[in-house]
């Protein structure tokens, strides 16, 4: 076969160099090889890559026309010596990353683009699962990291890094009895939150949800931020929701935020990257995970290092 790893090698260094003595330099051969293997090359290909009429030999149109695809090869056998290093040192075959959908517009896509740039060969999965699944994946070994709120108990199982805040808002539609005509004019208190329906986003299996966002007693279930959005806008019911997922609809007035008597209509969470201190972490997870932090908004997590996991 014409061109191999070498024979790419040789005549790129050619081409870049200028001159056969010079590629020998930059490859550490000696001119009169490197000057033997283009041709060979040439002779294999039945193709004049260089003029060897001047005092220096000038890349022909062939030359420049096998030049892109050349350049592409060497930078993917690159790519693939460096992956095949980095699976040496620990890199994932694949790296599954499961992502609450309420945070899908949270920071995670340039941390992801950086892990990219550095391992362009990296088999990457993103799934979108509520908070409960996403956390469950960890512990099956379907995932490893999760991008979920701050829980209201610590799982000794998980470790964790805080990567930024998100605020919870109390939404519900215009024309919702709580905003309604017999309302309190300074918005529900508890009683009028406990009787009303609320649409809570939970886990598919068992409606797990967060037992800080449980008010009502009557709860309609989904396991969709966007079908919680629709539910909410159809005056089904009232619903804790982050402000930046409804804040077109709260501006388009599809949605209001609701006054609360004896609360403050923000809930703000922290939000986790976590993993399980069950199975060892990978290159690229414990590359995201850095790279999520300095990223974020929020601060470190107390002794929060991938290798062990942090505790608030």
């Amino acid at each position: 076969m014409a061109f191999t790893s070498d024979t790419v090698a040789l005549f790129l260094a050619v081409l870049d160099h200028g001159s056969f003595s010079a590629a020998a330099r930059a490859l550490g051969r000696v001119p009169s090889a490197v000057s033997m293997a283009v041709a060979n090359l040439e002779a294999e290909l039945g193709l004049a890559l260089f003029d060897r009429q001047g005092r220096e030999p000038r890349p022909t149109a062939a030359a420049r026309a096998l030049e892109p695809q050349a350049r592409q090869l060497a930078a993917q056998q690159a790519a693939l010596t460096a992956h095949a290093l980095a699976l040496t040192l620990g890199l994932e075959q694949r790296l599954s990353l499961a992502i609450a959908p309420e945070l899908l517009s949270a920071p995670w896509t340039a941390p992801l683009a950086a892990l990219a740039r550095a391992h362009p060969l990296l088999d990457v999965e993103v799934l979108a699962a509520p908070q409960a699944d996403a956390l469950a994946m960890l512990h099956t070994g379907r995932a490893q990291l999760a991008l979920v709120f701050e829980r209201p108990r610590l799982d000794g199982r998980e470790g964790f890094r805080e990567v930024g805040r998100e605020t919870l808002v109390a939404v519900v539609a215009p024309g919702h009895p709580l905003l309604g005509a017999g309302a309190p004019p300074e918005g529900p208190g508890e009683a009028e939150l406990q009787a009303a329906r609320q649409i809570v986003v939970a886990g598919r299996d068992a409606g797990v949800a967060d037992p800080r966002l449980i008010f009502a007693r009557h709860l309609w279930h989904t396991d969709s931020p966007e079908a919680a959005c629709a539910l909410l806008e159809a005056g089904l019911g009232w619903g804790w929701l982050p402000r930046g997922l409804v804040r077109e609809r709260l501006a388009a007035g599809r949605l209001r935020e609701l006054p609360l008597q004896t609360l403050s209509n923000a809930m703000t969470l922290w939000v986790d990257v976590v993993w399980s201190r069950e199975r060892p972490l990978g290159l690229g997870a414990r590359q995201l995970i850095e790279g999520m932090v300095a990223a974020g908004t929020g601060a470190d997590a107390p002794g929060a290092m991938p290798d062990g996991g942090a505790s608030r």
